[in-house]
């Protein structure tokens, strides 16, 4: 499969979009901050990145927690995955909620979200008077068991 090409604009000093590992999915994205930022248990903060990118047509981007981040401190992303749309233009932030015991503090290059490239299709939408049946039929949460 082929990778495809993201092109990218940084703030300067702010840290480009990085794979730690060469099979990671997700590249990191990092704190651009002037000054620490401390969440306190249930509060949230928008971190910017100092990042924006251009993805290619038929593509998303995922900003997704850190399992280190929310297995440590209790850290994670609201609104996940959050979107980015091939159209979108603008500084990739990341929305940060604490929701462990403890204040957590955010500091500049820290690396707070990941960034996940996605395949994406826009579908058509097409009103009709009945629905095919299936065999779970309307059946809503949990009604395929546990």
């Amino acid at each position: 499969m082929e990778r495809p090409r993201i092109s990218f604009v940084m703030e300067g000093g702010a840290s480009p979009p990085h794979y730690h590992t060469s099979g990671s999915a997700g590249a990191d994205l990092k704190a651009f901050i002037e000054k620490p930022i401390v969440l306190s248990p249930g509060e949230r903060c928008v971190v910017p990145t100092g990042l924006r990118i251009q993805l290619p047509e038929g593509y998303e981007a995922q900003v997704r927690p850190r399992s280190g981040l929310a297995a440590t401190c209790g850290v994670t992303c609201l609104n996940s995955p959050g979107t980015v749309d091939s159209d979108y233009r603008g500084e990739i932030r990341v929305i940060l909620v604490n929701l462990g015991s403890d204040p957590v503090t955010i500091s500049d290059g820290e690396r707070i979200a990941q960034l996940v490239v996605c395949p994406v299709a826009q579908a058509n939408f097409i009103s009709v008077a009945s629905l095919d049946s299936s065999e779970r039929g309307d059946g809503g949460f949990g009604s395929t068991g546990h």
